[in-house]
């Protein structure tokens, strides 16, 4: 590492955590991997909905954890850039994580929505004629089973 890495910041600062925070960091991220993994590999609970609403509450936690003791990130780093930048990261995530979310539920539910019923048929496509099945072609005389 340089000495321009290690250079105090603009208040004399250095951003460097000691061994004591770094020893905190570790223990509380062992601690908090180690919880869900023990919720899930036990069974879990009753609900799996709830085990994995609190698997999900344990990783927020532990970024949170990581952003304070590793990445050292504050209310003061760098005049508050650092929070701001992090705020303006995450209003983007959930914009593009629900907009995805929401796409993908309207394509599920209005892309085919009669496409069960073409399924009930018996595979018909219209025409009177049904589409090739397994092991079948729609070449003539070529079988592609995979009795073969």
């Amino acid at each position: 590492m340089t000495d321009a890495e290690h250079a105090p910041s603009a208040d004399g600062h250095i951003p460097h955590g000691d061994f004591r925070s770094y020893m905190t960091g570790f223990v509380l991220s062992v601690i908090l991997t180690a919880i869900p993994f023990i919720l899930v590999m036990s069974g879990g609970l009753e609900s799996r909905a709830l085990t994995a609403v609190i698997v999900l509450l344990f990783a927020v936690v532990q970024i949170v954890v990581h952003m304070i003791y590793f990445l050292h990130m504050d209310l003061q780093a760098e005049g508050g850039w650092n929070m701001t930048a992090l705020v303006f990261t995450l209003i983007v995530l959930v914009i593009c994580l629900a907009g995805t979310m929401w796409v993908m539920h309207h394509m599920d539910s209005n892309m085919m929505p009669d496409m069960m019923e073409v399924m009930d048929d018996g595979g018909m496509n219209g025409q009177g004629m049904s589409e090739p099945g397994l092991g079948e072609s729609d070449v003539p005389g070529q079988d592609m089973s995979p009795n073969k």
